[in-house]
C-alpha cells in the first residue's frame, strides 16, 4: 500500500500546543513542537523543563503548552531531575506497578546557558550512567531569559550585555563551545546537530532516532532568538537557512560513533551573509574590523574541515 509519509505526519497531532508567551520570531517554539512531533501517537512521555525562555513562557500556572507530563527543574539540573524519574520508572516496572504495555519516553528541554555551562555537570553525569533519555539543547547563543548575557555557546565576537562591543573590547572575545563534540566523546550511541525551520525533515527523522534509539542521546538544535541576535521576526527561516548554507550550524548525527553530515552546501557562503542580518555582529563591519570576519571565517574553516575529516576516518571499511 502506497501513502505519504508527509501527509502522516502532518496529521499526527501537536504535542506542543500555541498560547505561549515566547517571542515572535523566536527558534525554540518550532524545535520543541517537531521533536515532540516524532513521539508515536500511542506513547507517553515526561518532559523536563530547565528554567529558561522556554520553561517560563510555556508552562505558566495554571496553563500549560505541554500536552504531556511536565517536570520543571532548576536551571542546572534537567539532566539529574529526568533521570531520577526515568530510574524510578524502571523501578515501577520491575516490581509489576506499571502495564507492561505502557511505554513512557523521557525527553529533557534546556537552553544553552542551562546546558552548556551551570547544567553540564549534570547532563554529563546523566550520560555516563547511560539512562534512557533524550536531552535536547536549543541553542540561542546566550542566557537570553536573564538579560542575553553571554554564555559559552555564545559566538566570537558577538555583543552581549557582559560582553558588549566597543572601542577596547570588541565583544566575546573566545571562541564558541563545540557541545556537539562533547556529547559525542561520551561515546553515546546516538548524538546529533540539528535545525528547526530551515529543515523540518532532518529535525524530525533525528528525533525520532534519538527518542527511540536504547539509552542515552543528545540533540543540539540551534533556536535563533530575535531580541538576543537583533534579527526581524519574520526572518527567522532566512537566519536558520543562512547558518546551515555557511556551515555555522552543520547538520550531522554521530551514531555508534560513526560521523554523517547530513547537508553539504553546493556552494559554501562567506560567513559575512549569516553575520550581516544580525545586530550582535554590526560592530565587525565597521572599517578596522575586517580581521574579526577573517577570523571568524578561519575558524569556522577549520571547524568543518575537522567535521568532513571525522565522516571520513569514521566511515572507512
Amino acid at each position: 500500500m502506497a501513502y505519504n509519509v508527509k501527509e502522516i505526519i502532518a496529521e499526527k497531532p501537536s504535542r506542543f500546543d500555541s498560547g505561549h508567551r515566547m517571542c515572535a520570531g523566536c527558534g525554540a517554539p518550532p524545535v520543541a513542537r517537531m521533536i515532540l512531533r516524532a513521539l508515536k501517537k500511542e506513547d507517553h512521555a515526561v518532559i523536563c523543563g530547565a528554567t529558561g525562555c522556554m520553561e517560563v513562557s510555556t508552562f505558566i500556572y495554571p496553563y500549560t503548552s505541554w500536552e504531556d507530563s511536565f517536570i520543571h527543574t532548576a536551571f542546572e539540573c534537567a539532566g539529574a531531575t529526568l533521570s531520577g524519574v526515568e530510574a524510578a520508572y524502571k523501578s515501577l516496572k520491575r516490581q509489576g506497578k506499571l502495564p507492561e504495555d505502557e511505554h513512557t519516553k523521557f525527553i529533557a528541554f534546556g537552553g544553552d546557558g542551562g546546558t552548556y555551562d551551570i547544567g553540564l555537570q549534570s547532563l554529563s553525569g546523566a550520560m555516563e550512567r547511560r539512562h534512557d533519555m533524550v536531552y535536547v539543547c536549543y541553542d540561542n547563543g546566550a542566557y537570553m531569559n536573564t538579560g542575553i548575557q553571554r554564555s559559552s555557546a555564545t559566538p566570537h565576537f558577538a555583543d552581549t550585555t557582559t560582553s558588549p562591543a566597543g572601542t577596547k573590547v570588541p565583544g566575546k572575545m573566545q571562541p564558541r563551545k563545540d557541545l556537539t563534540e562533547i556529547m559525542a566523546s561520551h561515546h553515546l550511541p546516538y548524538v546529533a546537530q540539528s535545525i528547526a525551520t530551515a529543515n523540518f525533515k532532518d529535525l524530525y527523522e533525528k528525533s525520532e532516532k534519538a527518542i527511540y534509539t536504547e539509552g542515552p542521546t543528545f540533540l543540539n538544535v540551534l533556536a535563533p532568538c530575535p531580541r538576543g541576535w537583533g534579527y526581524a521576526t519574520e526572518d527567522l527561516m532566512k537566519i536558520n537557512k543562512l547558518a546551515v548554507d555557511t556551515c555555522y550550524w552543520p547538520l550531522y548525527e554521530v551514531e555508534n560513533g560513526k560521523y554523517k553530515i547530513n547537508y553539504k552546501p553546493a556552494k559554501k557562503l562567506p560567513i559575512e551573509e549569516f553575520l550581516k542580518p544580525q545586530r550582535r555582529f554590526k560592530h565587525m563591519f565597521k572599517p578596522g574590523n575586517e580581521w574579526m570576519i577573517e577570523e571568524f571565517q578561519k575558524e569556522l574553516d577549520e571547524r568543518w574541515e575537522e567535521l568532513l575529516r571525522l565522516e571520513e576516518i569514521t566511515n572507512r571499511e
